[in-house]
């Protein structure tokens, strides 16, 4: 039984001994193909049984071309890139690894915000220049932190946030209130939160309702020299309309992680902007996260071929009911 590991950050880990053990043939990931070329990672997963997924996308066309796949093991939380009703009416098992990565994540939020705050990229692109430019910031001490969803990763963001000294504000429909109670968190509505924070942090998942979440109208309504942070999905933001409203000064800069494109295209405007900060979809790798994504991926598949149902982790569990490797 061949399980192959497309996950950027699988090339080594617990996970090779953990499933070889148990009679799978464990296959690396090939750094040649581009796994997001449907074509090229059906190649790349002929014949296998499971796969320990990335952030590459299968669609239903590469997912009709694998009759003999039974799980997709996502080291992370998000699935959007996974056709889940053809996995339903396939049979495959689509999980997730919650719990492993949030504080990374949450780390790559803080590390990105404190660099936009304090001028970065542009410093760094002005020394190397050999242009000795100096100019102010904005304190982040005392400043409004907005969190757009305050799930794992938004209260360990918030956690952190709080002790740079930050006022920290958040939206969420399901709020935690215990939490909000515990950490001095103030509970608003959207359009207050947008209105409020020097810095907006988005931490939602990928879906039709939160598709373009951040528009030229949300945008607008966003404070002046205000900061946006995207760690979450990149379908969550209209580049377009984000590239318009920091060239037209309304927004001071942007760190982002993830986008609608992935890799970002070279011909993205985001590419020509100062005071954008990029980063390739890489806020939850870190050496502890990427073991325990990688070992929970394994144990996953380990649980379902013995016969048992972990269904924390699977995402479709309820369209699965006959389910059986």
């Amino acid at each position: 039984m061949k399980v192959r590991c497309t996950s950027l950050a699988g090339d080594s880990g617990p996970h090779y001994q953990m499933l070889s053990e148990q009679g799978f043939t464990v296959l690396p990931a090939n750094r040649t193909r581009n796994y997001q070329n449907g074509w090229e990672l059906i190649e790349e997963l002929a014949g296998c049984v499971a796969v320990i997924a990335g952030s590459e996308p299968y669609p239903a066309h590469v997912l009709q071309a694998l009759p003999e796949l039974r799980v997709i093991a996502r080291t992370g939380v998000g699935f959007d890139a996974i056709d889940l009703p053809t996995c339903n009416e396939l049979q495959i098992a689509v999980a997730i690894t919650p719990g492993v990565n949030h504080h990374a994540v949450a780390e790559h939020t803080i590390a990105m915000l404190m660099a936009v705050a304090r001028g970065f990229p542009d410093r760094d692109r002005f020394v190397r220049a050999g242009t000795w430019k100096r100019f102010n910031t904005p304190q982040v001490m005392g400043s409004t932190l907005g969190l757009m969803g305050l799930g794992r990763i938004g209260k360990a963001v918030a956690e952190r946030a709080i002790g740079l000294g930050m006022n920290v504000i958040a939206s969420d429909p399901q709020i935690d209130r215990e939490f909000i109670v515990k950490h001095h968190i103030q509970s608003v509505a959207v359009d207050e939160l947008l209105s409020k924070s020097d810095f907006v942090s988005l931490h939602l998942p990928a879906g039709v309702e939160t598709q373009h979440f951040i528009n030229r109208e949300t945008l607008s309504k966003m404070k002046a020299g205000a900061i946006l942070i995207n760690t979450a999905r990149g379908s969550l933001v209209d580049e377009t309309a984000l590239c318009e409203a920091i060239l037209s000064g309304h927004l001071r800069g942007a760190g982002l992680d993830v986008f609608n494109q992935e890799p970002l295209p070279l011909e993205s405007p985001l590419l020509q902007l100062d005071r954008v900060l990029l980063s390739g979809h890489l806020a939850g790798l870190d050496d502890q996260a990427v073991q325990g994504t990688l070992s929970m991926s394994a144990e996953t598949i380990l649980k379902l071929h013995r016969g048992e149902w972990p269904e924390e982790v699977i995402v479709n569990r309820n369209a699965l009911k006959q389910w059986s490797w």
